[in-house]
């Protein structure tokens, strides 16, 4: 079973500006994200830009989380009404086999890097499906409470087992993607082998049964603002979300809160355009896509958010927050002194196993 490694990014860069405004391209498009932290910062370093140098009206969606029923649904009802939409690489490759996203020629479609180096080559081995651009790397990690855990840190992801050690609500994410994963690890499942057990059903029941352990004690979130909030309100002492939400708790809202990087899960996240717009739609959202991937823009997305940029040439330009004047490289997932145990997420197997896995899940968590 392949698992897709994602590399240290590293280059140099410029900006491509969007070809001109043609009147064979529609004025109004509909982008669809997370919401929060992350959607602020494709707002900056993406939306305003875009806007301000064409004059096209850009509608904000936060429904990703849900992008792979209803692109379903409107394809089956002939109506679609998203331009371009943020998702997971894991729900790209579904949507692309499903023939529901637009193959991309990274060559042809995406802008170069400054020095001339190719799109597919910039972006190397995280363009992993036809139909995908990746925008970061992101990891799926857990903050938790400093004045709740006192003297005793956590410095294990299996803390989140650990209610003897760790009394209290602990939030996870109301899916089954990373929670089986950090199930089987803690259940004693050697990293190598994780996959290769959870695609048996017996390998299921065991990643179910570890999360029983502990079923009471959590909150589930949905959405990736929650967890974020849940620690700011003291409500739970520690969960899971995305690295970027932890970094706006901890230094821009001041919380008593920090990081957990153990077995983060290295992610991707970047853009797809659905299948079946109309030609006036379509080119838009290929002009966009060509902006808003560029070498600047990714890097200028770091400067509000702290995710790693899909291109390597960007990564030489991530430097201080826009607002806060901090250097940003040290709170990336990808930094050293962070990566130091991390857990290679496999999008291949996700796509093939998520329905089935995603049912069995839902069902252990209705009982």
């Amino acid at each position: 079973m392949k698992l897709t490694k994602l590399t240290a990014l590293a280059a140099t860069t410029a900006l491509c500006a969007p070809m001109a405004f043609a009147e064979d391209m529609a004025n109004e498009m509909t982008i669809v994200s997370w919401g929060g932290a992350y959607s602020k910062s494709q707002l900056k370093a993406y939306h305003e830009p875009y806007s301000a140098n064409t004059g096209v009206t850009i509608l904000n969606d936060d429904s990703s989380a849900e992008a792979v029923a209803k692109l379903r649904a409107m394809n089956e009802a002939g109506n679609v009404t998203w331009d371009v939409v943020d998702v997971v690489a894991a729900d790209a490759m579904r949507l692309c086999d499903e023939g529901l996203a637009l193959e991309i020629d990274a060559d042809t479609q995406l802008a170069a890097a400054p020095d001339g180096t190719s799109a597919s080559e910039d972006f190397g081995e995280l363009l992993v499906s036809e139909c995908f651009i990746p925008q970061i790397v992101y990891s799926t990690t857990f903050g938790y409470r400093t004045d709740m855990v006192g003297d005793n840190a956590p410095t294990s992801v299996c803390a989140i087992f650990d209610t003897e050690a760790y009394p209290g609500k602990r939030s996870l994410e109301k899916r089954s993607i990373n929670n089986m994963e950090w199930a089987l690890i803690c259940d004693g499942v050697a990293k190598e082998d994780v996959y290769d057990v959870l695609e048996t059903s017996e390998g299921q029941d065991r990643a179910l049964a570890k999360l029983d352990t502990i079923k009471d004690d959590v909150i589930w979130w949905s959405a990736g603002a929650d967890t974020p909030q849940l620690l700011a309100d003291g409500e739970v002492v520690m969960g899971s979300t995305y690295n970027g939400r932890l970094f706006s708790v901890i230094e821009e809202q001041k919380q008593p809160v920090a990081m957990l990087w153990d077995a983060q899960v290295f992610d991707l996240d970047g853009w797809i355009i659905p299948a079946g717009l109309s030609p006036e739609r379509q080119a838009r959202a290929l002009d966009y896509i060509m902006f808003a991937t560029d070498t600047q823009r990714l890097a200028d997305q770091a400067k509000y958010i702290s995710y790693g940029p899909a291109r390597a040439s960007s990564a030489p330009l991530v430097g201080q927050h826009a607002e806060l004047g901090i250097d940003m490289a040290p709170h990336m997932p990808t930094d050293p002194n962070n990566a130091q145990n991390t857990f290679l997420f496999n999008y291949e197997f996700w796509a093939d196993y998520r329905d089935d896995i995603e049912t069995k899940f839902q069902a252990w968590l209705a009982k």
